[in-house]
């Protein structure tokens, strides 16, 4: 029996994914507990329809994520902090402070848990962080540490 699965089930697929399974475990299970419903033409057509309107809204995501990108790469962000005469600064730069200077600067809010620092910062200059958009997504962006 061919049914076409509404939410995700362990061990037998993803939510909007047509499954061959046994009679009894689909018309016992599955449908009457509204995880499935039976593989019909019409029920086809809609699971067709919405595999369509999921592909065009990934794509216009991905293509808001690359004009994010785009624009995170412009320009490096400068990000201030306290120093000693050394050149040292108190502390270090975090990820809180970079999804700060993101938005402030760039404009987009990024959530700090997206943004990992590559490098440790305890000194003033030019350092990196990667930021994930999630999907396989994600960029540099370099950040520069100043003397506030």
């Amino acid at each position: 029996m061919q049914v076409i699965l509404i939410q995700d089930v362990n061990n037998l697929g993803g939510a909007n994914e047509l499954v061959t399974v046994k009679n009894g475990y689909g018309r016992n299970f599955l449908i009457p507990k509204k995880l499935a419903v039976e593989a019909s033409s019409s029920n086809l057509k809609q699971l067709d329809e919405k595999v369509k309107q999921q592909q065009k809204k990934e794509a216009k995501l991905l293509a808001e994520i690359n004009i994010v990108i785009a624009t995170l790469q412009s320009s490096p962000l400068k990000i201030g902090a306290k120093t000693g005469t050394s050149g040292k600064i108190f502390g270090s730069v975090t990820s809180v402070q970079i999804a700060r200077a993101i938005r402030e600067q760039k404009g987009y809010e990024i959530d700090r848990r997206r943004i990992q620092i590559l490098d440790e910062v305890k000194e003033l200059g030019t350092f990196k962080a990667k930021v994930d958009f999630s999907n396989g997504n994600e960029t540099v962006v370099d950040f520069e540490v100043v003397a506030e």
